[in-house]
């Protein structure tokens, strides 16, 4: 009988999803809703599609700064980590030989059975630090373009995100008309987004889009209501 090899798919792309989440709703929400509150301030399109661009520029660039130094920080996070616990192996080998243990046994293995495999491995310093970051600290290697992978992917997700609530004020010369198919365009982009992260992230397609287009169009009539009685 000829051998079937099973192949294990999983979605190993959480970093990049996580950034295009932040980046793309907040693109879409913020300018949607700073469009929608300019068309009810004042009657000028070209100001509207300025103003709009002005913050998409703006928001791309400090969403990006944002996600740098996140990922910049969980890089140091994990270097002082590290240096931390090669500093514990060193100075209390035997607490850390026990914490080992103490974690096989946390896995169903019993003393005896935890014991000699947790003293083994404390004759691999390099490998005993790595597992004790993996499995006492759940934490993993950062990979070391993360910073400005996950820079560049925040802001271009803004800028395509806000992108699409601003078009319809750029290619018609009303704002009633822009704010009306602007918000139309939005809402539909905020389904189709959160139907996508859902099924990515498994937390339920349909659910998700509701919530995205529930917190967006909230957003929007809110900047909108204010901006009316503000002017």
């Amino acid at each position: 009988m000829a051998r079937v090899h099973h192949i294990e798919k999983h979605f190993t792309a959480g970093n990049f999803v996580r950034d295009v989440v932040i980046g793309m709703s907040d693109g879409l929400t913020v300018p949607f809703a700073l469009a929608a509150g300019l068309s009810g301030a004042v009657q000028n399109t070209k100001l509207i599609v300025v103003g709009g661009l002005a913050e998409i520029a703006a928001g791309s660039i400090a969403m990006g700064l944002g996600g740098y130094l996140a990922a910049r920080g969980d890089a140091e996070h994990y270097d002082q980590e590290r240096a931390r616990e090669y500093r514990e192996i060193k100075e209390i080998p035997e607490e850390e030989v026990a914490e080992v243990s103490r974690i096989f046994q946390a896995y169903g293995m019993t003393a005896e059975e935890s014991d000699p495999v947790a003293e083994k491995l404390s004759r691999r310093p390099d490998s005993w630090v790595d597992f004790m970051m993996r499995f006492e600290l759940g934490l993993e290697p950062p990979d070391p373009s993360r910073a400005l992978t996950s820079a560049g992917t925040i802001a271009a997700s803004y800028v395509a995100g806000g992108l699409i609530p601003l078009s319809p004020y750029i290619v018609l010369g009303s704002p009633g008309q822009g704010l009306i198919t602007s918000a139309v365009v939005t809402l539909a982009a905020l389904g189709i987004f959160g139907f996508l992260k859902g099924r990515y992230t498994g937390s339920g397609p349909l659910r998700s889009a509701t919530q995205t287009m529930i917190i967006g169009g909230i957003a929007a009539a809110a900047a909108f209501l204010l901006a009316k009685l503000i002017a």
